[in-house]
């Protein structure tokens, strides 16, 4: 795992905040999704979310490149810095999607992909924490791949009912794009499993 010293706290602290902010962020769409049409106050939460992410992770990078400090396992850091970020990424993605489509009503497989994003994301605020207390990580990385399995199968059902549904083929291609922005949030949580993994591996 990273190094305990002195230089590791301050980027440590700083993916605590990275994973609260994605807890946020996977929050919020959860919530965004049940709320549809009525939902322009979260999706410019999830705006301020994403814009918080990008100061944060240009924080840890900055960190990370600093001349004349190299850091012990920098490219895993610079990995999962990424992964994280990605999670928020994609949120906004599907949020904006919703809006500029102007979806008008909820589906019952996003609303339950929404619920396991949310989970993953508390899962990758509580991993983080972890991270940064040296407590065991292990747990809360099995559960992430679980949550990105069951996630794979909620998008591949609801994808599958809008193709079988006899749906509007606009209203088809609108909601897939809103599926593959979730499904990507929900496999980036799990790429914050596999850099913490890469981590664990060598130290």
């Amino acid at each position: 795992m990273a190094r305990k010293g002195t230089e590791d706290r301050g980027l440590l602290k700083l993916f605590e905040r990275a994973g609260a902010n994605a807890e946020r962020a996977a929050a919020l769409i959860s919530r965004l999704l049940v709320s549809i049409p009525d939902s322009e106050g979260i999706a410019a939460q999830i705006v301020e979310a994403e814009q918080e992410g990008d100061r944060i992770t240009h924080a840890i990078l900055r960190r990370l490149d600093a001349p004349g400090k190299p850091l012990r396992d920098a490219r895993e850091f610079h990995t999962l810095a990424s992964a994280v970020d990605d999670i928020v990424d994609h949120i906004e993605e599907a949020a904006d999607a919703i809006g500029r489509y102007r979806i008008e009503g909820p589906m019952e497989q996003a609303n339950e992909l929404g619920r396991l994003l949310a989970e993953a994301g508390s899962e990758v605020a509580g991993v983080l924490g972890d991270l940064r207390r040296g407590n065991d990580t292990a747990s809360r990385i099995v559960e992430l791949h679980r949550l990105e399995n069951e996630g794979d199968r909620v998008s591949r059902e609801g994808l599958g009912a809008l193709f079988a549904g006899g749906i509007d083929p606009m209203v088809v291609i609108r909601w897939k794009d809103v599926y593959e922005s979730l499904e990507a949030a929900v496999d980036a949580c799990e790429g914050v499993a596999h850099a913490l993994e890469t981590l664990a591996f060598r130290g």
